[in-house]
């Protein structure tokens, strides 16, 4: 029987989002008893808006997840972010097939990653600091964060992810989302209809993939 294929845009801030991306794809299909497969259209950019722009969303809904960082609490990353949101309020302006969903992550996409095989909810002082977490997780021994994102050695990282791992970490990511909103309610900052944390660990990465994961029926809804 062919399978019925969701399809998913994805604007990303770097190539280690658009390999997971991939390698979440692959996981998916290679599932034989789904019903569905996936295919994810990513694309490197930081604008919600160039992005809306270049994707062809002749239906309703036309899936789009933007996945980004809250890097810190400085203010260059604080206006980048907010910059990010004045765009996800604006989107559908552009085009009001978009479904979009933003997949943020306080303070970088390594927490995501750290939560496949281990929870992680303390707090770090910088996103270098998930090099600890990453080694861990993973049993390497990387001596800075960005010797893991090398592409040889980010490749070998996501062959070591199965979709169980990824369904723990959505576990995982909404365990600390909770963990914060009992907790760190003076962190919360709500714009609009989205809500974030202005401390680390906190992210909403895990419900764009649990999305995925319920529509494929990998989860069930």
């Amino acid at each position: 029987m062919k399978k019925i294929c969701n399809k998913y845009y994805l604007s990303v801030e770097g190539e280690t989002e658009q390999w997971y991306f991939e390698r979440l794809q692959e996981l998916i299909n290679n599932k034989e008893e789904l019903l569905f497969k996936v295919k994810f259209y990513s694309k490197i950019s930081k604008s919600i808006i160039s992005t809306a722009k270049s994707i062809p969303a002749l239906y309703k809904p036309t899936k789009v997840f933007h996945i980004c960082d809250y890097e810190s609490n400085e203010e260059v990353h604080v206006k980048q972010f907010n910059r990010v949101l004045d765009e996800l309020k604006n989107v559908n302006k552009i085009n009001k097939n978009l479904e979009y969903k933003l997949g943020y992550s306080n303070f970088s996409f390594d927490l995501w990653m750290i939560l496949h095989k281990i929870q992680q909810k303390g707090s770090v002082s910088h996103r270098k600091q998930y090099v600890n977490g990453i080694n861990g997780a993973y049993n390497e021994k990387f001596q800075f964060i960005d010797d893991y994102k090398e592409e040889k050695n980010f490749k070998r990282i996501l062959q070591k992810i199965e979709l169980e791992d990824v369904i723990c970490a959505v576990k995982n990511g909404n365990e600390i989302r909770k963990m914060n909103e009992e907790n760190a309610k003076d962190k919360c900052k709500i714009y609009g209809k989205f809500k974030y944390y202005t401390e680390n660990p906190d992210l909403t990465i895990n419900k764009c993939v649990e999305q995925i994961l319920k529509e494929c029926g990998v989860l069930k809804k």
